[in-house]
């Protein structure tokens, strides 16, 4: 079984999730400084015993149709350093969609990929690091994740959250536990996000994604 340290690419990814929640801005709220020094200690905690790196059996979805351009339009920005290790990495990542519920438009337009965390390559019971990727024009629906708080940071492509802003590469933005909402991405380029997730172990192990109207099941892998 490899161990993080042994497989450069696996550190140097988690290393960027660590640069981004150090050295990025909290735009002078307290609170989002907080919760970048949660996430930093966190992952140092778990990095520091050099864990065993368990890859998850590949699973594809529709919208990685779209990882190319979402990763070539990266390169020229301030994630460019995630992005190509992300490119290196891509065949040994397991995406998933987490809801028992999802349209079948929608399932053609979202999926993330847990890299640390209960279910992820790296295991943790406090913290969950991941990626998420939606298509051009997606809607994601209401929703909320209960006792968790939530960070997503733009790799490539922009964003907005309830109509309140656009989010472009770099910028981080913080939901926190329970709080309601909408994610909408633009007609011609997909996003690609980084996100955080923290509190609980119990939860973070069950983390009851819920939308506000649920659609009818489909199947994962």
């Amino acid at each position: 079984m490899n161990k993080v340290n042994d497989t450069p690419d696996w550190l140097y990814l988690l290393r960027e999730f660590d640069n981004i929640y150090r050295r990025g801005s909290a735009g002078g709220s307290s609170v989002i400084r907080r919760h970048q020094r949660v996430v930093r200690e966190r992952l140092s905690h778990a990095l520091k015993s050099n864990p065993e790196l368990v890859l998850q059996e590949h699973c594809e979805k529709p919208v990685l149709a779209h990882l190319g351009r979402a990763l070539d339009a990266a390169y020229g920005g301030p994630m460019a350093p995630m992005a190509r290790v992300i490119e290196r990495l891509k065949g040994t990542m397991n995406w998933e969609w987490g809801y028992e519920r999802l349209s079948n438009d929608l399932s053609k337009r979202y999926a993330y990929t847990e890299l640390l965390g209960p279910k992820g390559s790296v295991v943790s019971d406090t913290l969950i690091l991941g990626l998420v990727l939606f298509a051009p024009r997606t809607t994601y629906p209401q929703h909320s994740h209960a006792d968790i708080e939530e960070s997503y940071v733009s790799i490539s492509g922009a964003w907005s959250e309830n109509d309140a802003a656009v989010y472009a590469p770099g910028s981080l933005i913080l939901n926190r536990p329970g709080h309601e909402h909408r994610i909408t991405i633009g007609d011609r380029k997909p996003c690609f996000l980084a996100f955080a997730w923290v509190e609980p172990p119990d939860r973070l192990a069950q983390p009851a994604m819920k939308f506000a109207k649920q659609p009818r099941r489909i199947s994962d892998c």
